[in-house]
């Protein structure tokens, strides 16, 4: 059995310090892993059902075999897990900020960490998400000009509460039009938010995709208690027309 607390690494970052921690749930007796930036918390292995629902709900919109998929913010690695449990995925870029983060899964010292560096599919990539979304040469710095038939992004607490102030260029039609480009025709974007459906971003996305949509995922709550619920925000290109 595992300590009752565990402090397994720490770590200075250019947008401060962040911490990866282990507990064991007194009521489940299960560890969960959390991850703070400063005295804020990013993420939890407690809740998880809104991560996985991103892959899911946006794989769900193709019918294609063959998928390309990128990822923005790698996290604790559901959102990636779960795409990765879609066996029509060709190719997995997962691309984070933080190489600690990457490093991390490479050291195996979250839980799915074995299982996203072993599977021959998935590339993590040290980069800017942002950067790069908004960049021509799109998101896969190794093959400039690369298009993806899901982008899954998940790094701010929603385009409202961003984590840093230049990630909010993105979430407005100029920044989602740039992302829209490193689609292939007929392509998804969907994005995850811990906030209710914004209609303010739901029409931003209307002016730059062919169609979207809010999507509210429910999941129950152990710490407050009832049910909480996440967003995700679907957009598609339109396909080509034969």
């Amino acid at each position: 059995m595992s300590a009752r607390f565990e402090e397994i690494d720490w770590q200075p970052t250019p947008i401060g310090e962040i911490s990866l921690r282990r507990r064991r749930d007194p009521v489940s007796g299960e560890d969960v892993y959390e991850v703070k930036l400063g005295d804020e918390f990013l993420m939890s292995s407690l809740f998880t059902t809104g991560e996985t629902a991103l892959a899911e709900l946006a794989l769900a919109e193709l019918p294609d075999t063959g998928l390309d998929v990128a990822v923005g913010g790698l996290g604790l690695g559901y959102t990636a897990q779960a795409a990765l449990d879609d066996r029509r995925v060709r190719s997995l870029t997962v691309i984070d900020a933080l190489a600690e983060v990457i490093g991390w899964h490479r050291r195996h010292l979250v839980p799915l960490g074995a299982r996203l560096t072993s599977d021959a599919r998935c590339r993590l990539v040290h980069g800017d998400f942002f950067a790069l979304a908004a960049d021509p040469g799109g998101l896969d710095p190794s093959e400039p000009g690369r298009r993806f038939h899901v982008i899954l992004l998940d790094v701010d607490h929603s385009p409202r509460h961003v984590l840093h102030p230049r990630h909010a260029a993105l979430y407005r039609p100029a920044g989602l039009r740039a992302l829209a480009g490193h689609l292939r025709p007929g392509g998804v974007f969907a994005l995850w938010s811990n906030d209710p459906p914004d209609e303010e971003f739901t029409t931003a996305l209307t002016e730059v995709f062919a169609h979207a949509a809010a999507h509210v995922v429910d999941f129950d709550n152990p710490l407050r208690g009832g049910t909480s619920a996440n967003t995700v925000y679907l957009a598609g290109t339109a396909p080509v027309t034969p």
